[in-house]
């Protein structure tokens, strides 16, 4: 169960680091199509738990798709499942606004990449803290 509530976390906080990375990319390039409504802390905390659960969900379900009918997606899968997640959470909160072709697309890919990244460097990021701290309690 903590690993699991542990992985979840994990899941989340990428999840927002994805979304808020993407935005600053999209504001420092000058670019549009890609906001997050600052001025709604909810609604912005509300879009990362939607897109973090609905690529949870939807994941394993095109993963198994994919493997059935089009084995050459597989690669694609968290790709395909990070712009489905972006759709419901544009749809269903205030806190993320998407538009444009460059906005889906580049948003897309953006939000993607940093997510990975950062599903992969947190834990080793969190885990070489808690030592830390360990160390220093001891």
């Amino acid at each position: 169960m903590i690993k699991f509530l542990i992985r979840t976390g994990v899941f989340l906080l990428a999840a927002a680091v994805g979304i808020i990375v993407t935005s600053w990319i999209f504001s420092g390039f000058d670019l549009e199509g890609f906001d997050l409504m600052w001025s709604e802390p909810i609604g912005f905390v509300v879009a990362v738990v939607v897109f973090a659960a609905v690529q949870a969900i939807i994941s394993p379900f095109i993963a198994r798709v994919a493997r059935r009918n089009a084995p050459a997606l597989l690669g694609g899968v968290g790709l395909i499942s990070t712009v489905i997640a972006l759709v419901v959470a544009v749809l269903v909160t205030d806190g993320l606004d998407i538009y444009g072709v460059l906005g889906w697309v580049l948003g897309s890919l953006l939000v993607w990449l940093v997510t990975m990244l950062a599903t992969l460097l947190l834990p080793a990021i969190l885990i070489k803290d808690a030592v830390e701290n360990k160390r220093d309690d001891d």
